[in-house]
């Protein structure tokens, strides 16, 4: 069970409309009813995880992982169809969710970000790892202590 930190206490007391974000609030349609972000996991030990959707003229299915004190993030495609006459359609969901839960399984130290790509390299497109410099929805419902100096999220109202 997490502890609320003083600050965030304070904040909650004394910041007016200042309220907890939960991860079911992080799903939302980010693109006008053809995008936008599911399925919001604590995964535990700071990090999170989501599933990003595409649903208009073609389909995709993608997941992102976050580590949230570093801000730093794995993405990866695991399906689409019809979305580029150059690339076939693909779905290999269940394949990497696979990878993702036997890395989970095991402990953290070996869970990195770039094991957990070499793991997904032939079963999903698009992999990549980034920094972000703004905090995610889920890790400002999950883990907001981790926030550190990343730009603070909040939802569009």
């Amino acid at each position: 069970m997490r502890h609320v930190s003083v600050m965030t206490l304070i904040a909650m007391l004394f910041g007016g409309h200042a309220q907890a974000l939960t991860l079911t609030e992080c799903t939302r349609t980010t693109h006008i009813s053809h995008g936008g972000e599911a399925d919001h996991a604590d995964l535990g030990e700071g990090r999170v995880m989501w599933r990003d959707w595409w649903s208009q003229e073609g389909t995709m299915t993608s997941f992102s992982i976050v580590d949230c004190a570093p801000g730093q993030a794995l993405r990866f495609r695991t399906a689409e169809d019809n979305m580029s006459v150059e690339r076939s359609a693909f779905d290999r969901t269940k394949d990497a969710l696979d990878v993702i839960d036997r890395h989970q399984s095991g402990s953290r130290i070996f869970a990195t970000f770039d094991r957990i790509a070499e793991d997904l390299r032939f079963i999903a497109r698009d992999i990549e790892v980034t920094t972000l410099a703004m905090e995610t929805c889920a890790c400002a419902a999950a883990y907001p202590e981790l926030r550190g100096d990343k730009k603070e999220f909040a939802l569009a109202g």
